[in-house]
Formats: C-alpha cells, structure tokens, sequence
C-alpha cells in the first residue's frame, strides 16, 4: 500500500468510503502501529501528517484478521495496541451527547453506538464506543473527565451505585461504586 499514491490520488476524504463492501484479497501486514494513546506509527516514525491519519483511518475496519487497512485493490492489517479510535470531543446536543473521534467520525451516544467498560493493556477498565466496520473509540480521558461532570448516580439493587449518563434514550454507565466509596448511606 503506497501511502504517497493513496495521498494524491485520496485526497481529503471528506466521506468515509464503503469498506464494508469491498472484498479484496488479504496481502499481509502493515508496519503500521497505533499506539494506546492513540498516535499512529509507521516503521518506528510518528506521522507527521494528521491529512494522511485521517485518510487511513477512513480506510480501517476490522476482519478477522485483525484491524485491516481496506481499498479495491488490496487488504492490509495493521497493529493496533488498544483501540484504533478516539474519542476526542464530546459536546452536548440536546438530551443527547455527541462524540467526535480524532479522525472526524462523529456519533451520538444511543443503542447504537453504546458506551460500555473494558479493559485496556495496562489492566484498567476504561470506556470505549463501537464507531464503525467493528472499530471501537477508546474516550480521551479529558472527555471522560466531562461525562463524569456530567453524571447522575443510581443505586442498584445489590447496594452498588452506578455513575453514568442519558444519552439517544439510553443509559451508560461511566463506573461503578460500592455504596460506602459513593458517600451514600445503605
């Protein structure tokens, strides 16, 4: 895959083409890493073209050989330590919130797009939300920081307390709490 050519030929894509649908044969791997804080690598280098990020991020979903790197032509798989997106921007939109990722994909919070808790590579549970093509978006911490402003509390059956928030009709959980941790009397 010849970046240089994609770049030229790509341009500023400004939709995200439909990968979905193309089937092409598989032609191994990329020396491309997406790192756990969400900065892209190639060949040991960080990119220094946020307009090339942006293009091949249009261009990812995931297979079952991995997160792959998707055109007509040809089908790449990259590396990816985490998630291959992530949310950068969260803004209120209505009784909705609206999540931007650093490529530009924007969402609304709701049943389908779900913010649920998992683990990261360090052993810590952290929010993500599906995007597209079976790619999920970690939440910058800054964001998840404005969630948690945000959040209202809810006790459970079992004495725990859940913090999260409403969003496209739906509750998301952002932590949970032991009663005593949320300074709520049993």
């Amino acid at each position: 895959m010849n970046l240089d050519r994609l770049l030229q030929h790509g341009g500023q894509a400004a939709a995200i083409p439909p990968v979905d649908q193309w089937q092409p044969p598989f032609c191994g791997d990329m020396p491309l890493v997406i790192k756990a804080d969400g900065s892209w690598w190639h060949e040991g280098t960080p990119f220094a073209r946020p307009r090339l990020v942006r293009l091949l991020a249009s261009l990812m979903r995931r297979d079952p050989e991995g997160v792959c790197l998707v055109t007509p032509a040809e089908r790449v798989r990259i590396e990816v330590e985490d998630r291959p997106l992530t949310i950068v921007t969260a803004e209120r939109d209505g009784d909705d919130w609206r999540l931007v990722t650093g490529q530009g994909d924007e969402l609304i919070l709701n049943a389908e797009h779900p913010l649920t808790m998992s683990r990261t590579p360090g052993g810590d549970d952290a929010p993500e939300v599906p995007v597209r093509f079976g790619l999920e978006a970690r939440l910058h911490r800054n964001v998840y920081y404005q969630l948690v402003d945000a959040a209202e509390s809810r006790r459970r059956d079992d004495g725990r307390v859940d913090i999260g928030i409403v969003s496209g009709g739906v509750w998301h959980v952002l932590g949970t709490l032991k009663a005593d941790e949320a300074g709520i009397a049993p």
